[in-house]
């Protein structure tokens, strides 16, 4: 299957489990928000330029803000993790080009430790913009801090347990160049 199929196939499943199924669980409480759609953003291939990279996060934030009715939200958080996206891939991966020999960001490319760095760094700035966003309007600096902890929280182990259920075999590509 190509690289091309396979993430649009992706967009429309993280997008519909979003929208469909972890938006209609009813709140576990007032700081429990689970966010699993921004994985799309992390999965895409290191191969993309920035500039698609940042215009594929609008595209799929706006689609996003679409079906919740929110006026630029999550265009706005999914822009930005797209953005920064290639800074913290640089920082993390050893320039010895395995960016080069895998498609994309995975436990099997990175390794255990930086992915782990990458996801956790990521999911913190998108739960962080979100809710500076939807929190400048009213709260409290605690209930802030506390919404970002328990959302980052939940998201990660919804991250966690959608990567040992859809584990993603990466083939190491030999003619790089």
């Amino acid at each position: 299957m190509s690289e091309l199929l396979k993430n649009i196939i992706r967009f429309i499943l993280f997008l519909g489990v979003q929208v469909f199924v972890l938006f209609k669980v009813p709140p576990l409480s007032r700081f429990v928000v689970p966010y699993l759609y921004f994985l799309y953003i992390l999965w895409l291939p290191f191969s993309l330029p920035r500039a698609w990279l940042t215009f594929i996060g609008f595209i799929y934030g706006l689609s996003l803000d679409y079906f919740t009715n929110t006026p630029g939200l999550h265009a706005a958080a999914c822009t930005l993790i797209a953005y920064i996206r290639p800074f913290i891939v640089n920082l993390l991966i050893s320039q010895e080009g395995s960016d080069k020999n895998y498609v994309a960001p995975s436990i099997t490319s990175m390794g255990w430790a930086p992915y782990a760095t990458y996801v956790l760094v990521l999911t913190l700035l998108h739960h962080t913009f979100m809710v500076f966003l939807e929190w400048m309007n009213f709260g409290t600096f605690f209930f802030f801090i506390s919404k970002v902890l328990a959302t980052t929280g939940i998201s990660l182990v919804l991250i966690l347990l959608t990567e040992l259920l859809f584990f993603r075999k990466q083939q190491f590509r030999t003619n790089t160049v």
